[in-house]
Order: C-alpha cells, then structure tokens, then sequence
C-alpha cells in the first residue's frame, strides 16, 4: 500500500534560497533586523564553495592583501572573526561548527538544510511559493513568503519563475567593453575540484587509481605545478629554495578547472564532476609520479568531491555591472556594495585549453561600488538575488563572482529584504529609501565608498569628543567622523598614547540630557593582516596566531548623569571588531569608554562610537566577550 507523502506548508516575510556566504550573509542580516526569515540549503554544510566540503579560501576587494584597506567588514568579517578565535590551525570543521552556530541562534531565523528547491508558483510577476524537499526526512515543504533572495549561485528560483537572465560573454557593442569579444559566445569559467597533501618525513609512493587521466609536461606547461616547472635551471634552483615550490605541490590548483561540453554548464554537472575527480587524481599522478616535482615525501590528504562553481546564469536587474564601471572606479549613488578583484577571464575550456595560459587578469587601481538596481530581478518583482548571479556583464562577473564580494552584497540584498518587510513595498520600491539602507548597512559595520555616517539617530554625533591621550595623526574626533575604516592616507582612527594602568578613556559630552540605550563600539583589528580559513599554506603564512592583537580586548562603558554614574557595562575577553550593547533607556549627559587591554597591542585603537535612544534599538546581536 503506497504511503501518503509528508507534506508541510509554511510562511515567512523572507525565503533565501541557497546557504553559501551571500544566502548566509542575507539570511542572518535580514533575521536580525525584525523579519521572520528561512533560509533553504540543499547541502548539510553552510558556506557553498568556502565550506568543508570545497574548502576555497574566500577572497575579496583586498586581493588577498594588496588592497589592504578594502577588506571586507559586516557579517562576513564577523564570522572569521569567530572562527579565528577558535581555530588557529585551520580545520574546516571547526569553521563549519561557526556558520552552523551562527544560523542555529540567530532569532527569527529557521534554516532547512539538505533540502533542495524543485520548483515554485509564480502569479502576475510576483513568487508566491517554492516547492521543497528534505531529503533527510522525506518530508515536501511548501514554503510561501512575501520576499524571496535567489542565492542557489545558478540563479535556480529566477530561473524558474521566469526571471530574465544570462549566460555567457556580452559581445564588445553592447556595453562597449574593450575585453569583451567581438560577438556574443557561450563561454564559460569552468568548476573546479581542490585537494591538500602534507608532507611526511619520508618518501612516499603512490598508485593511481584506474579512473586517473594522465597529464605529460607539456600539457600542463602554461599551469605552474612545481618548482621544476620552468625550463630555465636558475629559476628552477630559485625556486627551490623559495616557499613557491611547497605551495605548488600541497595545495591545489584552481586551474584544474572544466566547462564541460553542454550548452547549459548546469545540466553537465555531473558529467564535469566525473572528469574532474579523473582530472585532479592525474594531476597528482603527475605530481608524484612524472617527474622531478619535489613531491617525493608528499602524501595526499584531502580531495574535493563537489566542484566549485564560478559561472552559469546571471539575472537581470535594472542595472547591469559592467567592466566600464569597473575600471573607472565607479561609485553609484545607489551603491550598496563594492568590489575590487581583478577581472579574471578564464580560458573557455579550462585544464584542456594545454595551449593557453588558463586566465587572463586585467587589473586595476582601487574600487568601485556595486548598485543596489543590480541586486533585484527587474520583471519577477518579489525577487531579489545575491552571489555570483547577480545583475552584471560576464566581463564584470570576472571580479564580482568573488566569496568577499558576494558575501556583502548578499547581507545588503538581506537588509533590503527586512526593509520592505517595514514599507510593504518589493524590492525596486527601497531605491526611494536608498538613503536608510545604505546607513543600516554602515551601521552594521559594511562599507560602501563615498558614503558616511550621516545617520540622524546617531547621538554620538552631536557629542563633543575629548580623549586622555592621542597620537598625532589619530584624534579622538575621528570617531565620529563617519568612517570606520582607513581610506587612502586618512586614519580615521582615535590611537591613544599606550595604555596608562587606570586604561585609556575616551570621553563623549552632551549639552543636555539624552536618553540612551544602545552603545556601538567599532575597534580596529588591522585589515593588513588576513583571518581567513584556508588551505594554503602560503595564504596561512600572511596570518598571525590568535586574534588582532590591535583589537581591545577589556573595556568599561559608562554613562553618567552629571557625576553619578547610572549605566556600567564591563567587558574583557572581547575579538570582535563591532561590539553593540542594548539595556534599558538611561538618561545622561556624558559617556566614557575606558579601555585597559588590548589582545596585544600597545595602543588603545577605536574607528567609532554610535549612541542611539530606545527608537533607534538594533536587532543585531550583543557583541564581545562578557
């Protein structure tokens, strides 16, 4: 007798659809701004290719390091902060523990994880449902809402309702991009499988599996893969003795990359799977067994078996990124986001293009700001997106597709979902309330070129700043001066003047009484150095053990009503960069923070104080630790 299926019916004000770093981002900033949301990942694992389950480190404006001051803050920077305080030694699976912790106690949020979207009900432009399953528990979800964000990467949901979308390269006129080609193509970048070897104290062998393809040397000459790789005997003998030689045998290769042969790069993601896992296990074949590659005492210790992707649809919104706005460093007046990774062009057939090298960069100075036209579908009119399919040219899709990049455009398309929850409106109706947007997500610690703090509800602003100490060229009224970040050769930042043993105190003088309730910290923690999850092991030698010591670690805030004292908080243990303090409405006319240890550092080091009263209360959790 055949059993009825567990079907359950579900409403909430936003659905997500995918769980990497923009779904997320999205997810966890519009739960914490009021709106009841779920987030649907068809993977056990949140963090899509930055997950345990691909292990991509997540790169972003920064450029991993040459872009220092353009690394991204917000949730993103929130999340490895966590996870660099908990794990110095780069286990994926305690960085899957911090995004699983993160969701499971986020109020307002309800994750379904392995649980696939297989279709949705659309009427008159407007989502009404997506139809789920968990695999798990056999149990079909209908899950209705009001706003949906597509973060499934191969822009899923758009697809099927009908959302305008893209795939492959623009030709040259109709934007007039000097890289695009000359005509439109269907070419793609390719997924990729990784793996990670270590090195052992003795020689060890190793037996291809049949499923291997061999590679000869001459195929792979254009994709660097050992320190021997060069015909030129005085760079091959440079190169031994640099770390070149040990990153390019224990952890590897974005370049082992494929299209495959459909049409659609979607429907033969299977088949790519199958000749990749054929690919990476020759390429360490090769490695270890075709020649001189000083891989004699490597053993391998990880291999990928989901693919990364890099490119399939894109939708369109009601503006459409383009390398022009890239390289003129554009910033739009609805900018929500920003990027600046070099435009990556990959080779069309990726590892089996052996006579190309496998990508073309074209680089640029800087950064531009992404729109926040271009983070909502312009016909499916509940629908916004995030990640690598959002509104741009293939040749912009070259530096937006970054973990980085979509990760702060996925929490700006979240916060944006949690503001039509507040005006009742679809996503295109918040561009007449870009203004609030753009400040909820400065607030939240993101930063957006050439915008600042102009937030009316922020008290600290109208305060008269005063310090114990300061160093020259970092005043203590940088902390209301808007932005929280170095910009160019401006600080930005109060620096004190070491650390006396009563601490360092900073001190905000009202002319009358404010009733206040929520306090924001925001604390330097030195974006020239990297806090990422990664595998490689030159990437992991650009970092320092434990948390930025510049960040301050044991604080008191305390607000007072003339001389008394009616409001003290403490707080030591603190690795966050954004601490925000909630407690019932007190009445004063004077905060000072006090500072008295660092995580290192000589220096008391604050980028900025936010003030607001009771009206002004934040969602966002408390940081620091008590």
């Amino acid at each position: 007798m055949r059993r009825p299926q567990k079907i359950k019916a579900e409403h909430y004000e936003v659905v997500i659809i995918g769980g990497g770093m923009s779904g997320l981002c999205a997810a966890l900033s519009a739960s914490r701004h009021g709106a009841k949301t779920a987030l649907i990942q068809d993977r056990p694992v949140f963090g899509g290719n930055a997950s345990g389950e691909v292990r991509m480190h997540i790169c972003g404006a920064s450029e991993n390091g040459k872009k220092p001051d353009l690394e991204e803050g917000g949730i993103l920077y929130e999340l490895m902060l966590e996870n660099k305080y908990r794990n110095d030694y780069f286990n994926y699976s305690v960085w899957d523990m911090v995004l699983f912790q993160a969701v499971k106690e986020q109020k307002n949020l309800t994750a379904y994880l392995n649980t696939v979207m297989e279709d949705c009900t659309v009427a008159d432009d407007i989502v009404q449902s997506v139809s789920c399953y968990q695999q798990t528990t056999e149990i079909r979800y209908e899950i209705s809402g009001d706003i949906f964000i597509d973060c499934s990467g191969n822009a899923t949901l758009g697809y099927l309702s009908g959302a305008e979308f893209r795939t492959g390269s623009e030709g040259k006129r109709e934007f007039g991009e000097k890289d695009a080609p000359q005509r439109p193509d269907n070419n793609r970048m390719g997924n990729t499988l990784l793996f990670k070897a270590v090195k052992r104290n003795r020689d060890i062998a190793f037996y291809p599996p049949r499923i291997a393809r061999h590679f000869t040397e001459q195929e792979l000459k254009y994709r660097p893969h050992s320190a021997v790789h060069t015909k030129d005997r005085a760079s091959a003998d440079y190169l031994r003795l640099t770390s070149f030689s040990a990153s390019a045998v224990d952890y590897g290769y974005w370049w082992c990359e494929l299209s495959g042969k459909d049409p659609d790069i979607v429907d033969d993601y299977e088949s790519i799977r199958d000749d990749l896992v054929s690919c990476v296990w020759g390429i360490w074949d090769h490695l270890k067994n075709g020649g001189d590659h000083l891989a004699q005492k490597y053993d391998i210790d990880w291999v990928g078996m989901l693919p990364g992707m890099r490119e399939s649809r894109r939708l369109v919104g009601d503006y459409m990124l383009n390398e022009n706005d890239i390289l003129s460093n554009r910033e739009f007046s609805d900018a929500v986001a920003y990027g600046g990774w070099a435009m990556d062009i990959h080779t069309a057939n990726g590892l089996y293009d052996f006579d190309k090298r496998p990508s073309t960069i074209i680089t640029f100075p800087g950064t531009y700001t992404i729109p926040y036209r271009s983070y909502y579908s312009r016909n499916i009119r509940n629908l916004l997106m995030a990640g690598r399919n959002i509104s741009v040219s293939k040749m912009a899709l070259g530096s937006t597709r970054v973990m980085g990049t979509c990760a702060i455009g996925g929490q700006a398309a979240g916060t944006a979902a949690a503001l039509c929850r507040k005006y009742h409106c679809f996503p295109g109706d918040i561009r007449n309330h870009i203004g609030e947007l753009q400040q909820l997500l400065l607030k939240d610690d993101c930063y957006i070129p050439g915008i600042r703090n102009t937030d009316e509800g922020d008290l600290a602003r109208e305060a008269k700043i005063s310090a114990g100490s300061e160093r020259p060229g970092y005043p203590c009224t940088n902390i209301t001066n808007g932005i929280s970040r170095a910009v160019g050769k401006e600080h930005n930042l109060w620096m004190s003047k070491g650390i006396s043993p009563q601490g360092e105190t900073v001190q905000l003088d009202f002319e009358k009484c404010r009733t206040v309730s929520e306090i924001r910290l925001t604390f330097d923690s030195n974006f020239r150095y990297a806090i990422k999850i990664t595998l490689s092991d030159k990437r992991r030698k650009q970092q320092r053990k434990g948390v930025p010591k510049e960040l301050v670690s044991d604080y008191t805030i305390t607000c007072w009503n003339g001389k008394k004292a009616v409001k003290e908080l403490n707080v030591s243990g603190n690795y966050e960069r954004l601490n925000v303090h909630t407690f019932a409405p007190v009445s004063c006319d004077r905060i000072t923070v006090c500072v008295t240890k660092t995580n290192g550092d000589r220096n008391a080091r604050i980028y900025e104080i936010r003030v607001y009263g009771p009206e002004k209360h934040a969602v966002k959790k408390e940081g620091g630790k008590k």
